[in-house]
């Protein structure tokens, strides 16, 4: 039965108890608490979204056109962002992980508490609100499960077994679709191959994460997502289709909405992609605001080089003796200085330049 007021201590009700943003959503508040209210500097100003620019849909079933290729790498170039479409994923794994997805944050609080990070059998697997609860001053309004795979034997041991079986099967239908857009950008920096060391470093790592923006009470005062740009090399982003993403034109303070297309994948440049390629494929900071209609899930794949490889301009982006931006990072310290603050826009990128 849902409650008519806020606990008294609703940081304990959210984390602590595994309530989470939905267990605040369902109390039916009329006025959002003041622990999701966002400064109005992180929200997103409406006002500033561009109505009539559109983030390209790329079919990729013929991913060896120069037309084709020409076409992603364009828009890891100019927007950092595009969606693809025959793209081989079946609509039926596709609906698999996204109900699988509803089910896990229908399980009762004290059953996703059992992978709070105090709690998780696995420090790959955690369920939390907002982006690094330890630190944010405002809490955003999400609630995710996020899954690092290291092997089918500890994920259908740790993952949680309302959601493990389609979550594995998704994200292990992705590679084909994940080495094939990697092939094409290469391609694209004078890469003439995908050998075994660039697969390593490009896709040697891989999460999953399941993403829930319940019912917002006031959504024009919260943020599902703050501005960010992932850490990751690229990631392949599921939504459904109620919509909520957008995307920061480059050196522009104006906004660009994603809109969900049946069957697609949204497809972002990672801050790793970024460094790699010495600037030539960008990695944009993107947003995804709250809503107060419905509920809405998303599930990205976030492709990463592996936490022990280390990461700078390649030597075949270097050839023509150009200036490298970018530093050699170990990538898990990337990743490390990545969690530990709050969102912060295109901030993280600063931590490997020159």
């Amino acid at each position: 039965m849902a409650l008519s007021s806020t606990p008294p201590d609703l940081k304990k009700f959210v984390v602590d108890e595994g309530h989470g943003v939905k267990g605040v959503s369902e109390l039916n508040l009329k006025i959002l608490p003041e622990l999701f209210i966002q400064p109005v500097e992180k929200r997103l100003n409406m006002s500033k979204v561009l109505p009539d620019e559109l983030i390209p849909v790329i079919d990729i079933s013929a991913s060896e056109d120069p037309k084709v290729i020409k076409s992603v790498c364009d828009a890891a170039e100019k927007l950092g962002f595009f969606q693809i479409v025959n793209h081989g994923v079946p609509l039926s794994i596709i609906e698999s992980v996204k109900e699988a997805t509803h089910k896990f944050f229908g399980l009762s609080s004290e059953e996703k508490k059992k992978y709070l990070s105090r709690n998780t059998p696995s420090k790959n697997v955690r369920y939390l609100t907002s982006f690094s609860p330890e630190v944010d001053k405002a809490y955003e309004w999400k609630d995710q499960l996020s899954c690092f795979y290291v092997s089918d034997e500890e994920t259908l041991k740790f993952w949680p077994s309302v959601c493990k079986h389609e979550a594995l099967e998704y994200l292990k239908t992705c590679d084909s679709v994940i080495k094939t857009l990697i092939k094409i950008l290469i391609t694209g920096l004078g890469i003439p191959n995908l050998n075994d060391t660039y697969e390593s470093l490009f896709m040697g790592s891989k999460r999953i994460n399941l993403n829930y923006y319940p019912v917002c009470p006031n959504p024009e005062l919260s943020i599902g997502v703050g501005g960010h740009s992932d850490a990751s090399t690229l990631t392949v982003l599921l939504q459904d289709q109620i919509g909520g993403l957008y995307v920061r034109k480059q050196d522009s303070d104006c906004w660009i909405h994603v809109p969900p297309v049946k069957e697609s994948l949204t497809i972002n440049i990672g801050d790793a992609f970024q460094i790699m390629s010495n600037g030539r494929y960008k990695s944009v900071e993107h947003i995804v605001v709250a809503n107060a209609h419905e509920n809405r899930i998303s599930v990205p794949v976030f492709v990463n080089p592996r936490p022990r490889d280390v990461i700078g301009p390649l030597r075949e982006v270097m050839n023509s003796g150009e200036k490298a931006l970018y530093k050699q990072v170990l990538y898990s310290d990337y990743v490390k200085h990545f969690l530990g603050k709050s969102t912060d826009g295109k901030g993280t990128v600063d931590f490997a330049k020159n």
